[in-house]
């Protein structure tokens, strides 16, 4: 009787021991995601300029050389200013004056009623008009390319050059095709709240990074500053809840296709030929329809590229931004 009370107590002891470890743990966790979170509004919120706009709130951030090449910046899936910010530092470096918009749905930009990439391509040039700025290049990243690309057509005396980045162009009928758009719902999911987003980044890092298009092999030959490079991009897209309505609005939104054969501004397309999230064949596509594109293609840098070629990629765009600096 009682050694078996003393295995009882003990086995309570024991039980009580392990709840309040896991209160513990479960405290530390809440207290570090409720921190991040704070820090993350603090990174977002009174930084850019919001403007009442013919579709509802619009935001963007400038930056850069006043007197530099104006280069409109259209942020990726996940984005938002802060993002276009990133891009700016990363392909872009000194003498360019840089406009840095959320597109609809991300951060402090409304999703107006029926919003399309056509409209979002008209909000662009309606914010050039707002900024005084005449005519500016366009640099375009991943689900940034429609409306980038629609503004470079809808708008050709505003775009004085196009650079497309990983971008998606057109459905593509490879059978890769659906592991890609698999990525984009599982990208969608993990942005509609804030927690797992925090949770799944921080302890799942890899897989991110290969729901976000690169493969292991990429992943393996980062060197620490390109994996300092992608954990500021996985970090930037921060608080996730603030741009769940833009993920899921990029996820449906139809992509120009055929329509860009009447794009005119000078185009430089880069993408990797192992691109896993917008397949190489976007860049076939536009270097094939739009009246002499001209692409910088890489073998590997999956849907990174933009920071795994950075000093290629950055001189490559820096020539094609400033011969390319004046209205056609």
């Amino acid at each position: 009787m009682n050694g078996g009370g003393g295995r009882f107590r003990w086995r309570r002891v024991g039980l009580l021991a392990a709840g309040a470890l896991l209160l513990g743990s479960a405290l530390a966790v809440t207290v570090a995601f409720r921190s991040t979170q704070k820090a993350d509004r603090q990174r977002v919120e009174g930084r850019a300029t919001v403007v009442a706009s013919p579709w509802g709130p619009l935001e963007y951030l400038e930056g850069g050389d006043a007197d530099g090449v104006p280069v409109l910046l259209v942020h990726g899936a996940g984005g938002g200013f802060d993002q276009g910010e990133l891009m700016a530092e990363v392909l872009l470096g000194e003498g360019f004056r840089w406009i840095a918009p959320s597109r609809f749905g991300y951060l402090g930009s409304t999703l107006p009623p029926g919003g399309t990439p056509d409209e979002q391509a008209h909000a662009f040039a309606w914010l050039l008009d707002e900024l005084g700025v005449e005519s500016a290049a366009v640099m375009a990243l991943s689900a940034g390319g429609p409306s980038g690309l629609l503004l470079a057509l809808l708008h050709p005396d505003r775009v004085t050059s196009l650079t497309l980045v990983s971008a998606g162009v057109t459905r593509v009928g490879a059978p890769e095709q659906d592991a890609a758009d698999w990525k984009g719902r599982m990208l969608v999911r993990l942005f509609s709240r804030d927690f797992p987003y925090w949770a799944v980044t921080g302890l799942l890092e890899g897989r991110v990074i290969q729901l976000m298009g690169a493969d292991r092999q990429v992943i393996a030959g980062f060197t620490p500053e390109q994996r300092a490079w992608v954990r500021r991009l996985i970090e930037s897209m921060r608080p996730a809840s603030l741009r769940s309505e833009g993920a899921r609005f990029d996820n449906l939104a139809p992509l120009p296709g055929d329509r860009i054969s009447g794009i005119r501004a000078p185009t430089l397309v880069i993408h990797a030929e192992d691109d896993r999230l917008q397949l190489f064949e976007n860049a076939r596509f536009a270097e094939a329809t739009i009246p002499d594109a001209r692409l910088l293609r890489f073998e590997r840098g999956g849907h990174l590229v933009m920071i795994t070629e950075v000093p290629t990629g950055r001189d490559v765009i820096r020539r094609h931004l400033l011969n390319h600096g004046e209205p056609r």
